[in-house]
């Protein structure tokens, strides 16, 4: 039955994406065959009125009529240019996460059922909605601070009522079409379907659970306690829970309205500095960054401070991909394109059967062009991007983290040139990364290297006993298998059976349902044609 739901599901999905224009604005080069045939059927069924919009707009219509999960469906692809192409990702990247709100009351109900308390228990008062995405929507209220007495305005974030059992169903039809994809088209196999739907389940299970939201904002706040001009909201722990967070309300200038910052008197130049110096240094020292740094994202208070908000979205870095992004930002800035190379191979990321010299060589390709450049044409995440197309000729396996990085890296490029069409976006980097360089890979690195290296021997020695148990068990079980051969239960092997015959009937019965509604698109074709 579930095998049914997910193909009627697709089948829905499929007519919406037709509608709306999406497929027939997809590239059609190439195509043969059944696919060029289904390619003209989504041209003739796409609605005459979305045929005047442009692509990224059609996605957005039809995503937001899908439903919340394609909404994240398509924010996550955005960060995956490997899978669905440069230009498509950055259409989805255009994506507007506005979704309809969903009733007071349904809200109200939602805080108390995470809370356990009465609404009137827990605030002053409570307004309407202000804003909805797909995942939750924003409310104004009041709170009374149980030590001073005093009355403060907080943001409420509330989850949408039955998201979750809503994306558990089109998370199964994502998996139904990964499996599918792998099973029936080679050519595909290399990008991974399962897995990337399996990121896709990991990232939104954590961001549909306000309380993991609510620790990224308190560990961005220990973050960055010693920087100067960026803060994040606080959060209210008391009245926060799985389905609702509490925090500060903020209501200073938004960082997209340059006309409202100059009025107030900010310096611009400064505002950008600040800004990519404190996105690479949250990087750099501390590997967790905000992942959806957009100007509305973005806010600047009286005294010219930025303040970040919407922590749904994150990134980290492990040590070892810090020292990568920071060596090759290092390497083109100081343009030691054989220390760029040097650090790719270092890191395993490109095989060792290839030559270093000429990834030296393809590296300076890119950096030099760029030192010949005004300050406004210079881009670091340009560089990075053609660096990933570069490391795809030397089998460079893709690192979904470091894509995820230089996305957001495009993103707040845009914002620092917005406030100042002439930054010079490598002096504003050089010193964060000089400084992360001497702290890390110079005496005081190398001291903390060792360190580290003494701690990780002690822990080895103090599991040896355990590590020698355990390898005995498996020498022991290894032997058993090879001497009597691995052998499976008549109850196991009748569970199989009848697991797999139970999957090719529903197949069976999927592949008629969408036969017949074939059928019935043709036919619907063939009455407008006869009418035309």
């Amino acid at each position: 039955m579930l095998r049914i739901a997910v193909s009627l599901r697709f089948i829905c999905t499929g007519w919406i994406l037709m509608r709306e224009g999406v497929i027939s604005a997809l590239p059609a080069e190439g195509l043969g065959g059944f696919s060029a045939f289904g390619y003209r059927v989504a041209c003739l069924i796409a609605r005459r009125k979305s045929r005047k919009d442009n692509r990224s707009e059609r996605m957005s219509q039809a995503m937001n009529k899908l439903g919340p999960s394609y909404v994240k469906l398509g924010q996550f692809l955005a960060t995956r240019p490997d899978i669905v192409g440069r230009d498509i990702a950055d259409d989805l990247a255009l994506l507007q996460d506005r979704m309809q709100t969903f009733p007071l009351q349904a809200a109200v109900s939602q805080i108390e059922g995470s809370l356990g308390r009465n609404i009137d228990d827990i605030f002053v008062s409570f307004g309407k909605p202000i804003a909805a995405a797909s995942i939750a929507q924003v409310h104004p209220a009041l709170i009374r601070d149980a030590t001073s007495g005093l009355v403060r305005k907080v943001a409420v974030k509330v989850i949408r009522p039955g998201l979750r059992r809503a994306f558990a169903h089109d998370i199964a039809s994502f998996f139904l079409l990964a499996r599918t994809v792998e099973r029936h088209v080679p050519s595909l196999r290399r990008l991974r379907p399962i897995s990337v739907v399996e990121s896709l389940e990991r990232i939104t299970r954590l961001e549909m659970d306000m309380r993991l939201e609510a620790a990224a904002l308190s560990e961005m706040a220990n973050n960055v306690e010693d920087d100067a001009g960026f803060r994040v909201p606080w959060v209210d722990w008391e009245h926060t829970g799985r389905d609702v967070l509490t925090m500060e309300w903020i209501d200073d200038v938004r960082m997209s309205d340059r006309d409202a910052l100059i009025a107030a008197g900010h310096d611009l130049s400064r505002l950008a500095v600040t800004l990519t110096q404190s996105f690479l240094r949250h990087t750099l020292h501390k590997g967790f960054f905000h992942a959806d740094m957009h100007p509305g994202n973005l806010f600047v208070d009286k005294n010219g401070t930025i303040i970040a908000v919407d922590f749904g979205i994150t990134g980290r870095l492990g040590k070892k991909e810090k020292r990568f992004l920071a060596e090759i930002l290092y390497g083109f800035i100081h343009r030691d394109y054989r220390r760029v190379a040097e650090v790719h191979f270092n890191a395993g990321y490109v095989p060792r059967h290839h030559d270093i010299a000429s990834f030296a060589q393809a590296s300076r390709a890119i950096g030099e062009p760029i030192h010949g450049q005004s300050v406004e044409s210079i881009s670091m995440a340009r560089l990075l991007a053609l660096l990933f197309e570069i490391t795809e000729i030397f089998d460079m396996k893709t690192r979904p983290e470091l894509l995820l990085l230089q996305k957001n890296m495009v993103v707040v490029e845009g914002v620092a040139r917005s406030l100042d069409p002439h930054f010079n976006m490598w002096k504003a980097a050089e010193p964060v990364v000089s400084e992360w360089i001497v702290q890390n890979l110079g005496p005081a690195g190398f001291a903390q290297d060792v360190v580290a290296g003494m701690k990780a021997l002690t822990e080895i020695a103090r599991k040896t006993p355990e590590l020698v148990t355990r390898f005995d068990e498996l020498t022991e079980k290894l032997c058993q298998i090879s001497c009597k051969g691995l052998h499976l239960d008549d109850e196991t092997v009748k569970r199989l059976t009848q697991e797999q015959t139970r999957n090719n009937r529903s197949s069976c019965y999927a592949l008629w349902i969408i036969a017949c509604c074939c059928i019935a698109i043709s036919f619907w074709l063939f009455l407008s044609f006869l009418h035309v």
